[in-house]
């Protein structure tokens, strides 16, 4: 039963986006963002360090005997007031003054809306490293006063408590640097959307689990030190003292555990989420899908390297789509799942439409050239819709001229039925849709050789035999016909009963070049 609870919980939190901003964003405005929640993560992460510094001195350190003096109270809750309230102005305008840098760091690239130097990306991935040092400076202060004032009353409260304030520092450097790091994502987008720099001096993951850790298991655990170092002195501690120094402890480790289990979850999880979501979309098809790069981590190489990926499936895709339409498709599928492509071709059965213009000289010399490739592409596009449509497809254009293969290099079922088909077809769509335009066209059925004709340099798939000078010899004739369309009684004969039907059969003609004469068929 948990995990259906677990996954929606967890999609929903990878899917906060305004927790990171919109990295396309103008600069200035950007700027602004980040400083106001930079400044808010500092401020919360010396109210969690002062919170556990509170519940560790009232209810967990031990006091030595004659320290409950009003006095020793009151002198400690004034300094911690004044002390928090100073280092927190200090903090945040040291902080932000440390990750803006002014007009030479993260501000100055920000404001003129550029790409940030490679300096200028290390700057930002070093940034919460950069609010953790001032906050160690801060607290390591903090720990001195304290330890000073409290060694007036005794040296033994002075240690304790100086270990109080050390074990809130260490909390307050731990939290800050997460929620730093959260508030400086969509910063670090836009710096890392050029590509990642070289990240040396950069925490990965396992500095951020390891701070989670410290918050959320290390500082239960210094208290329980703190307990037992105080044990070993002259102060004692009895049952209920132990009592309520357990709950604490207990209390602290599992709220401080789930936050700053939940933070470094929340920092780790959601870029992943939207790698997984980016990889859904490839699987799909979609190869636009790009990632916004915004984790300082290995993560946010993986990120980047999901980007680069996607780059070389896309391209793979486009020259597959072009390669596809310069050759067809099948021939592309089956060029692609060879080991290697070699010279020469096998016999087969096919059956082939050739489809010529009529009076293309008078055409290209009575119209403008761009007026006659217009024309031509308005023709060839019916041309190969319909041959596509019937399961062919076009193996070369020749000036104005198409060649179209039917069961070659895959076999297909009824291809003569198929090619008379299409050539209907054509005719039909070039009468009613390319009416400046006329053509012959002439089908032709046989053995054929289909293969890689060429060199090694140079090649390309085609098919030859006498069906391919049939089909030609057939498409002139048919210029002159009032049909437009011819075909061979062979081809006739060949197709199923429901197409041949549509035919039929004339007078044998000679073709130029054969030898022998040829039944010729046109549509009914």
């Amino acid at each position: 039963m948990a995990a259906p609870l677990v996954t929606p919980m967890l999609d929903r939190l990878v899917n906060h986006s305004w927790l990171v901003g919109d990295p396309t964003t103008p600069g200035r405005k950007l700027g602004q963002r980040v400083r106001w929640l930079t400044a808010s993560a500092i401020v919360l992460a010396n109210g969690v360090g002062a919170a556990v510094v509170i519940c560790f001195a009232l209810f967990v350190l031990p006091k030595p005997d004659g320290v409950d003096d009003p006095e020793v109270h009151w002198s400690n809750l004034g300094l911690a007031l004044a002390y928090l309230t100073v280092a927190m102005a200090i903090g945040v305008r040291w902080g932000l003054r440390l990750v803006e840098g002014g007009r030479d760091g993260i501000r100055g690239w920000l404001e003129e809306d550029r790409q940030p130097t490679p300096a200028e990306q290390l700057r930002v991935l070093r940034a919460p490293l950069r609010v953790v040092a001032v906050e160690a400076v801060l607290w390591g202060a903090a720990v001195v006063c304290f330890t000073a004032l409290n060694s007036v009353f005794s040296v033994l409260l002075a240690l304790g408590v100086g270990l109080t304030v050390a074990l809130g520092g260490l909390t307050t450097s731990s939290v800050a640097y997460l929620l730093t790091e959260l508030a400086l994502r969509p910063v670090a987008s836009r710096a890392l959307a050029t590509g990642a720099p070289d990240r040396r001096g950069v925490p990965g993951v396992t500095a951020r689990w390891l701070l989670a850790w410290a918050l959320g298991t290390g500082a239960p655990i210094v208290g329980l030190a703190l307990v037992g170092i105080v044990a070993l002195t002259s102060v004692e501690i009895d049952e209920s003292t132990l009592a309520v120094t357990a709950v604490t402890l207990s209390g602290i480790a599992l709220v401080f555990g789930a936050i700053a289990s939940l933070l470094a979850a929340y920092a780790t999880v959601h870029p992943i989420g939207s790698i997984r979501r980016g990889l859904a979309k490839v699987q799909q098809g979609d190869f636009d899908v790009r990632l916004g790069v915004w984790d300082s981590t290995e993560i946010g190489l993986l990120q980047a390297g999901f980007n680069e990926m996607v780059g070389g499936l896309r391209e793979r895709e486009r020259i597959r789509d072009l390669f596809g339409r310069q050759v067809g498709r099948e021939v592309a599928q089956q060029a692609l799942a060879a080991a290697e492509v070699d010279l020469g071709g096998v016999e087969c059965e096919v059956a082939v439409l050739f489809v010529d213009v009529v009076g293309s000289t008078q055409l290209a010399a009575t119209r403008p050239p761009r007026e006659v490739v217009n024309l031509l592409n308005r023709f060839f596009g019916e041309v190969v819709e319909a041959v596509e449509h019937n399961g062919g497809w076009i193996n070369k254009f020749e000036g104005d001229a198409a060649l179209a293969i039917f069961g070659a290099p895959g076999r297909l079922d009824d291809a003569e039925g198929r090619a008379l088909r299409a050539a209907r077809e054509i005719d039909a769509r070039l009468r009613e849709r390319v009416a400046e335009l006329a053509a012959g066209i002439g089908v032709a059925s046989g053995t054929a050789v289909a293969g890689h004709i060429g060199a090694e340099q140079r090649f390309e798939y085609t098919v030859i035999g006498d069906p391919v000078n049939e089909a030609a010899r057939l498409s002139e004739l048919a210029k002159a016909r009032p049909s437009r369309v011819l075909a061979s009684s062979a081809t006739i004969d060949r197709a199923n009963g429901d197409e041949s039907s549509r035919w039929q059969l004339g007078e044998p003609i000679e073709l130029r070049g054969r030898g022998v004469p040829t039944v010729v068929a046109s549509p009914r």
